[in-house]
């Protein structure tokens, strides 16, 4: 569900009752699609996100906290530069179109007034924040050049123009009968042929419209409308419009899907009734709190894939190029262990030299040992005892080939198995931080050889924490970094340690105190583990639990890479919420 024109009036009316006469405080862009402005009341703070996501593109006021980067991207900088200290002297919309203007009173560097516009175009995929000066681009946050548009660039310099409107008229702005004049035209579905004939709302509204008209869902084409069915369809429609000009209520829906859990599909200025008893609709204060509440999960997930996609595609290569090594060496093992066939061609090229002479190409000689006739190749530069010491010293490579490649098979499976470790951490870290620490582990390593870290230090996340029923501590590692620290430095003897079995995942210790761990705590704890590895998700998943004081590491091994031989096996499914239940509130 995108943000449509007639729901998008209603945001930005409300913004700009909240939001008029602030002061820009403060201005951050967390990641390459988003900008997050902080105004100041002399009263209230308030902190306004623009979205330029194609799926989630909005304006709103919002709550949440982000982790902005490090350094900031050259267009926050431009619009710190421009905008910080300006008032917000206006707030108003393009009828029917998605676009937003903030029209900011700003000192320049001269020291003089001027109005600073920031466009924020709410289009889909060709969402888009502009900043304007006397009708002039500064700059925009995606430029639009010639090659990505012939009708409409954006480009510091030029013009500022508006996107084409489609031909459809304004929802608010025409008749219901006007609508249903021209839908009744059409050789289409009813709620189909009132999409075509009317802009600036989403199908939602047209399937509503029908909805409330026929009191349910109808097969009926527009044009076989009877005028009894038409008069319905129009006074649907008046309601509609009603309720949007009386501010409308910000109502989200939801259906029920087979895990249990509840999908949001979609939202508007009105409380549908199209989706049937089945859906949770939720109605909110204010559209702000309605748009941040659907999109803030989707938003999340976003936010930490863009900026883990680098740092995801470095490690899944590194992965995948050690699988490949790993291949490669079983293959070169399994000709390493036919050497005993050059040892034996040389023995028989020895027995039978009178047989050879310098020259030939190859000799067929018998096999004392079966008995049988054995065609040997030959090289013609050489004579009969230099082709049997070529043999012997091709077996002798073969042979210490076969050795080194054992170990290093060895040593193979402990690397894959230590970058799909990384690559788990890399898929489930929470934020920018446990990114920073993934990446200074692989540089410790060696894994990373250009990255640099930033000059700003970081303070180290905490373990996870977590007490269980019968009040014992059980603290998680976040990487492999924390593990290593969590197993061998933290916990003490006793301690009762848990992992998934042959799978990447977190340490998970309960803290004894030196008392003996209750079932219900190794329970939990080991449901804890599942949850925090690629299991999660999985039923009856095995877990390896035993005393720290039976865990240790050996020489050279990598971070996260513990040994064990004393453990017991459980097989445990995580039960719903038992992590959120257990976790200790901050």
């Amino acid at each position: 569900m995108a943000l449509d024109a007639a729901t998008l009036s209603l945001v930005a009316n409300e913004l700009k009752t909240v939001l008029l006469d602030c002061k820009i405080d403060k201005i951050f862009e967390p990641t390459r699609d988003e900008v997050l402005i902080t105004l100041r009341s002399r009263t209230e703070t308030f902190r306004l996100l623009l979205s330029a996501r194609s799926g989630s593109a909005r304006v709103c006021l919002t709550k949440e906290s982000f982790e902005n980067p490090l350094t900031p991207p050259g267009f926050c900088m431009l619009l710190r530069k421009h905008l910080t200290g300006g008032r917000l002297v206006d707030l108003h919309m393009e009828p029917g179109d998605r676009i937003v203007f903030f029209d900011f009173k700003c000192t320049n560097e001269m020291g003089d007034l001027v109005t600073n516009t920031l466009a924020a175009e709410l289009m889909g995929r060709y969402s888009n924040l502009v900043l304007i000066q006397n009708g002039r681009i500064i700059d925009a946050l995606k430029r639009v050049d010639f090659e990505d548009s012939e009708i409409r660039q954006l480009l510091p310099g030029l013009a500022y123009t508006l996107p084409p409107k489609p031909e459809k008229p304004d929802f608010l702005a025409v008749s219901a009968a006007a609508v249903v004049d021209a839908a009744c035209r059409k050789d289409l579905p009813a709620a189909s042929a009132l999409g075509k004939v009317m802009g600036g709302v989403g199908p939602v509204v047209a399937r509503e419209a029908c909805w409330r008209a026929f009191g349910g869902e109808t097969p009926l084409l527009a044009c076989d409308l009877s005028e009894e069915q038409k008069r319905s369809l129009c006074s649907a429609l008046e309601e509609l419009k009603a309720e949007h000009a009386a501010g409308g209520t910000p109502t989200a829906v939801r259906i029920p899907q087979g895990d249990g859990t509840l999908k949001p599909v979609e939202f508007s200025f009105f409380a549908p009734r199209q989706y049937g008893p089945a859906a949770e609709l939720t109605t909110y204060p204010s559209y702000s709190e309605m748009l941040e509440d659907y999109y803030a999960t989707k938003d999340r997930t976003e936010r930490l894939k863009q900026k883990s996609k680098e740092l995801y595609k470095a490690v899944h290569n590194l992965y995948e190029r050690a699988v490949r090594k790993q291949a490669a060496r079983r293959e070169e093992l399994a000709q390493s262990e036919k050497a005993d066939t050059l040892r034996l061609c040389g023995e028989l090229i020895q027995a039978n030299q009178w047989a050879i002479h310098k020259g030939d190409r190859q000799v067929t000689v018998q096999n004392y040992y079966t008995g049988e006739d054995m065609t040997i190749r030959l090289d013609p530069r050489l004579g009969p005892n230099e082709n049997a010491q070529k043999y012997f010293r091709d077996y002798k490579k073969k042979q210490t080939a076969g050795q080194m490649l054992k170990k290093l098979l060895v040593e193979g499976e402990e690397e894959i198995e230590y970058l799909a470790n990384v690559l788990y951490e890399v898929e489930c870290a929470p934020g920018e931080q446990a990114l920073n620490e993934v990446r200074a582990e692989l540089k410790g390593q060696g894994y990373l050889k250009y990255y640099k870290q930033r000059d700003r230090k970081q303070k180290p996340a905490d373990f996870l924490r977590y007490l269980s029923s019968d009040g014992f501590e059980i603290l998680v590692g976040r990487n492999n970094l924390q593990n290593d620290k969590l197993t061998l430095h933290t916990a003490r003897g006793k301690d009762v340690w848990f992992h998934v079995q042959k799978a990447p995942g977190s340490h998970c210790v309960v803290m004894s105190r030196g008392l003996d761990v209750p079932d219900t705590t190794r329970q939990e704890a080991a449901e804890l583990a599942v949850l925090h590895s690629s299991q999660n998700g999985g039923a009856k998943v095995a877990v390896d639990t035993t005393e720290v004081r039976n865990i240790w590491k050996a020489n050279g091994a990598k971070p996260g890479m513990v040994l064990y031989e004393v453990y017991t096996t459980v097989y445990v499914t995580p039960r719903p919420g038992l992590e959120e239940q257990l976790k200790v509130k901050k």
